[in-house]
């Protein structure tokens, strides 16, 4: 089981909260906007899980700070990682472009997908 799956949900806010922050509500912020960010995150997860198709091994997480958005998962280096940073790139330049604010990826690789396991059931 990997660190999301070990944790039920009622421990959302107090061990995977840093999961699940969505800052869009805060003062400032018009409310019509928690429904496009919630349509935006589902359109980000799927191009995405489309574009490293098969290579996230974790929760992908995405983090909102001010106008960056930042897209954090670890990935399985099963690819020559030229071709790892040309799908960074072009996701980062795609949904830069559609989404009209900056896009970051931040991504670890990993060999083995056994590492991600925290403990066995």
């Amino acid at each position: 089981m990997t660190y999301e799956m070990t944790n039920p949900p009622y421990y959302i806010a107090v061990r995977k909260g840093w999961n699940s922050w969505n800052c869009s509500s805060l003062v400032g912020v018009e409310r019509t906007q928690t429904s496009q960010t919630t349509i935006e995150d589902v359109f980000i997860r799927k191009f995405i899980f489309g574009t490293f198709h098969r290579l996230f091994l974790s929760e992908l997480i995405i983090k909102r700070r001010a106008n960056l958005i930042v897209i954090a998962g670890i990935v399985h280096q099963t690819i020559a990682q030229t071709k790892i940073y040309f799908l960074v790139g072009y996701t980062e330049a795609i949904l830069s472009y559609i989404l009209k604010c900056p896009v970051k990826m931040d991504i670890q690789t990993t060999h083995d997908p056994k590492a991600l396991i925290v403990k066995y059931i």
